[in-house]
């Protein structure tokens, strides 16, 4: 199947670029944005290297762990609309259930189970924002604020996987 995106490369076949589909602006979209994560890691990475304050090395750090996996998502996402062009499913594609069908049972209740968990655990970074408000010049306050948005993010990702085994 790859051999038809060769041909396809080969002799040109994409529409001028005023008259080009949907799907492929987006994935234009995606892939010229991958290229500025891209850039932007390097940039954290260069920044982080002259970091003399233990505080600040610490908050880069984290941003430049954040933007590695969000480039992470991007090329995931680059990928899935590249095989849905070219009818392939490349390497790192979000195309396809594979096994879920056969996990459904047990992947439903350890999906409860993380969700459950994720809500505690905001309910207790919460508490713990409150107590720590005064220190370290709201430092605490802002990597916890940080903290409850990735939890609730996990909420929102666990509760999209929990739909879709129920509707599999």
């Amino acid at each position: 199947m790859e051999d038809f995106a060769d041909v396809t490369a080969m002799f040109e076949f994409k529409p001028p670029p005023d008259k080009i589909s949907p799907v492929e602006k987006l994935l234009n979209g995606f892939e010229a944005h991958e290229a500025k994560e891209a850039r932007a890691v390097e940039y954290y990475k260069r920044t982080l290297a002259n970091m003399p304050s233990p505080v600040a090395r610490f908050v880069m750090q984290w941003i430049v762990s954040d933007e590695e996996k969000h480039r992470a998502v991007i090329h995931a996402m680059v990928s899935t609309l590249k095989g849905s062009l070219t009818w392939t499913k490349p390497q790192g594609c979000l195309e396809g259930l594979g096994d879920l069908p056969a996990l459904k049972d047990d992947l439903a209740q350890v999906t409860d189970e993380l969700i459950h968990l994720e809500k505690t655990g905001i309910r207790e970074y919460k508490n713990l924002a409150q107590e720590s408000s005064g220190y370290y010049h709201g430092l605490f306050t802002i990597l916890l604020d940080v903290l409850i948005r990735d939890s609730q993010k996990h909420v929102k990702v666990l509760e999209f996987l929990k739909e879709n085994l129920e509707t599999s």
